[in-house]
C-alpha cells in the first residue's frame, strides 16, 4: 500500500513538474515570438487605421480604474500624434449595471474626440473575444492595440495565429498594486488562449457585422 502510493506520488510530482515546465515554456515563446511587435516609444510605434483598447475594471459610478484609464490615455496619444484615425473600444457589458466600453467612450469624449470616431465593442469578455471579433465583426484590417506591458505578448500572440496585423503599445503608466498577481495570472492566461487558438474556440457572442470604416454603430448585449 505504502510504495503504490509512493509510485503514485511521485507521478503526480512528475506531472506537475512537466506542467510547470510547459506553462512557463508556453510564456517564454508568446514574449519571444511578439517582442518585435511591441512599442514603447510612440515616435518608433507603425502608424495603424485603428486603436483596440482592452478593457478593464470600472468602478460603479463610471470612473476607469488605474489599469484602464493608463490604457485609454495612451491611445488618446496615439491619436493626439497622428499614429491612428479610429478608436475600438473594446470590454465587458454582459449585464446592464457594468459597462466597460461606455465608461471609455465617456472618457474620450470629455476629451475632445469625436464620437463618430469611437466604436465599441460590448462583447469583449476577454483577450480572445476581443481579438477574433475586432476582425471578424468589425473588419479591422490593421490596429495598435493598448493594454499592459504584462498583458500586451499574449494579445499579440491570439492576433498573430489569428492572421492579424496588429502592433502593441504599452499603457503603463503606474506600478500597480496587482501587477504581481495579474503576471501570475497570465500564465495560465496564455494556455487558456493556446487552447482557444487550437480548438478554434468562437467568441461568446457575434452579432452583425460593422465595419471599423462605417458609420458608428452599436451591438448592446440585451
Amino acid at each position: 500500500m505504502i510504495k503504490r502510493f509512493k509510485k503514485n506520488f511521485y507521478k503526480l510530482l512528475l506531472l506537475g513538474v512537466l506542467f510547470i515546465l510547459c506553462v512557463y515554456s508556453l510564456s517564454w515563446y508568446i514574449k519571444s515570438s511578439t517582442q518585435d511587435q511591441i512599442f514603447n516609444d510612440i515616435n518608433k510605434t507603425p502608424e495603424a487605421h485603428t486603436v483596440i483598447v482592452l478593457g478593464a475594471s470600472v468602478y460603479s459610478n463610471g470612473r476607469l480604474s488605474t489599469i484602464l484609464e493608463d490604457r485609454v490615455t495612451s491611445a488618446l496619444k496615439l491619436y493626439k500624434k497622428g499614429k491612428v484615425k479610429r478608436f475600438l473600444l473594446s470590454g465587458d457589458n454582459g449585464k446592464k449595471s457594468y459597462n466597460e466600453p461606455e465608461a471609455m467612450k465617456a472618457y474620450l469624449t470629455d476629451r475632445g474626440v469625436p464620437e463618430d470616431i469611437i466604436f465599441l465593442d460590448y462583447a469583449g469578455f476577454d483577450t480572445y473575444d476581443s481579438m477574433y471579433r475586432a476582425s471578424v465583426v468589425f473588419n479591422v484590417k490593421d490596429a495598435i492595440v493598448v493594454t499592459q506591458e504584462f498583458h500586451l505578448p499574449r494579445a499579440m500572440y491570439i492576433a498573430n495565429r489569428l492572421d492579424l496585423n496588429f502592433y502593441g503599445f504599452e499603457g503603463d503608466k503606474h506600478i500597480y498594486q496587482s501587477e504581481t498577481i495579474n503576471k501570475s495570472r497570465e500564465l495560465l492566461a496564455n494556455v487558456k488562449a493556446m487552447l482557444e487558438l487550437t480548438f478554434g474556440k468562437e467568441p461568446t457572442y457575434l452579432g452583425s457585422k460593422i465595419p471599423i470604416d462605417g458609420p458608428p454603430q452599436s451591438t448592446y448585449i440585451e
